[in-house]
């Protein structure tokens, strides 16, 4: 079996429900995975997705906040949410693929804006909701697993425009890199995109404070792809789809494929 898998930070599943169709109609992922869709599930906008071939859906969310949701083509049975750090929120969603893939879908908080827990919150909750995945993934390994979303963290020098100048920059300093290490490390997890795509920038995020995003491209690879060792090996075909920044009234991510022969 061959399936396809999108991931996306949508920011608003329904102020931007038509690109999601349009990416579902265009590019016909299997699998889509949404984060921060900022919408209550009973208040998700289905109908249309239903439409396009998305019959399964398990999501957890929240008003105007957070929020995940995996659409599939492929039938799929909610495999548990989990509230790491005990935030309250909506960032984490898992789904079980009738081929016995379970795909799990997290939105990582974004951290604040200063790069210490002793004076940001945000930043401190960011910490601990990594250890508590790292402690889960070491608690109970993960088979034939899939791991998505916004995770916040871009890790390589190359996943970042400037790798000196973001060095104090929330989401790419050695703290928060070495603490996404930790979580790669306790799963055994394979990072699928850089497997496919090893050399060069690469990102899937660019600010909207920058209206020439795309020729000034500061960008930071914020999303990820990631797959436990027994199924990694049958990931192929990784890219961001760059060209969903500029679409219109855009999320400030792209979508992340890859597809998996298994």
């Amino acid at each position: 079996m061959s399936f396809t898998l999108a991931t996306w930070n949508i920011n608003s599943v329904r102020l931007r429900e038509d690109i999601v169709a349009k990416l579902m109609a265009d590019e016909a992922p299997d699998v889509l995975c949404l984060q921060e869709c900022k919408s209550p599930v009973e208040k998700i906008p289905q109908e249309q997705f239903q439409s396009l071939g998305y019959t399964h859906m398990v999501a957890r969310g929240q008003k105007g906040y957070n929020g995940v949701a995996i659409f599939s083509k492929i039938p799929m049975v909610e495999a548990g949410a989990e509230d790491y750090a005990n935030l309250g929120h909506a960032r984490h969603i898992a789904g079980k693929l009738e081929n016995g893939v379970t795909v799990h879908n997290f939105y990582v908080p974004a951290g604040g804006d200063v790069a210490d827990r002793e004076v940001n919150e945000k930043f401190g909750q960011k910490l601990d909701y990594l250890a508590e995945m790292r402690d889960a993934f070491h608690k109970d390994a993960p088979k034939k697993s899939i791991l998505v979303g916004d995770l916040n963290i871009a890790p390589r020098e190359d996943d970042v425009w400037d790798h000196k100048k973001l060095l104090k920059v929330v989401s790419h300093t050695p703290v928060e890199v070495e603490a996404l290490a930790e979580v790669q490390d306790a799963g055994a997890w394979v990072d699928v995109t850089r497997t496919d795509i090893p050399d060069g920038k690469l990102y899937s995020w660019w600010s909207y404070r920058a209206k020439d995003w795309d020729v000034a491209d500061k960008g930071r690879r914020l999303d990820h792809v990631w797959a436990t060792p027994d199924i990694a090996g049958a990931a192929h075909g990784s890219r961001v789809l760059r060209d969903a920044r500029g679409w219109e009234k855009p999320s400030d991510h792209a979508p992340v494929f890859a597809t998996f022969d298994l």
